[in-house]
């Protein structure tokens, strides 16, 4: 490997770690939501792996057609700015439809009670409704969930990608193209992974105290925060 090719692969690492660990959005949506709907650690991690795969193909396909077509890096950089105000958007509203179901979901599960006679007998009974319905769909909505959050990482873009690809393309090297793209896609992957196992953690070392029929209030909440900081900040 020559040392432009090294310089470009390592640099191709630093970008993607140091974007990943700065972009809550790309690890705490996955995180909250498997604290929320009772996803293990492999469920969880394979989810986030096809995101962030998702997540990868859309830039790395502008890429290499604005490569092939000769388009300026401020167009793809445009193009990408708009993905991702609009991909952020898309989050923050799925959030905050999330919080809102889990609010409705959290209304109905409260505790009440009731009394009840039995002749002499007195005696008082706690019950929550809609548990067995509600229990019955929770696999569907976990895979919906899911599904809604990989199409929005799809449509998201990553921007450092395009800058990356374009500077080996702009000297011919075609071999610079590859490596900077297996780099990146497998450092933002693994990064992804690692700060959702470290953040599934640290979320299951919380004492919920009462407030577990809350928590999806908490996920819709944290997703809609992180589409925020990507919409408005450029997180």
């Amino acid at each position: 490997m020559t040392p432009e090719l090294t310089l470009l692969a390592t640099t191709a690492a630093a970008v993607a770690f140091v974007h990943t660990l700065l972009g809550p959005d790309h690890y705490l949506p996955f995180a909250a939501l498997a604290k929320a709907r009772g996803w293990g650690v492999r469920q969880t991690l394979r989810i986030a792996s096809w995101c962030g795969l998702g997540h990868l193909v859309g830039s790395v396909s502008l890429g290499a057609a604005g490569i092939a077509l000769g388009w300026q890096l401020s167009s793809l950089e445009w193009v990408e700015g708009m993905r991702g105000s609009a991909a952020g958007w898309a989050l923050a509203g799925f959030g905050l439809a999330y919080a809102a179901w889990g609010l409705r979901r959290a209304h109905r599960k409260r505790r009440h009670s009731h009394w009840h006679s039995h002749g002499a007998r007195v005696h008082r009974h706690f019950h929550a409704h809609h548990d067995r319905h509600l229990h019955l769909h929770a696999e569907g909505r976990s895979r919906g969930a899911a599904w809604l959050v990989f199409i929005i990482f799809v449509l998201g873009p990553c921007e450092p990608l395009i800058p990356l690809l374009m500077y080996p393309a702009a000297t011919q090297s075609w071999a610079g193209v590859m490596l900077v793209t297996v780099v990146f896609s497998v450092v933002t992957v693994l990064t992804m992974l690692l700060a959702v196992a470290a953040s599934l953690r640290g979320l299951r070392a919380l004492r919920w105290e009462g407030m577990e029929r809350y928590s999806h209030v908490a996920a819709g909440v944290t997703i809609m925060a992180c589409g925020l900081s990507v919409s408005m900040l450029g997180m």
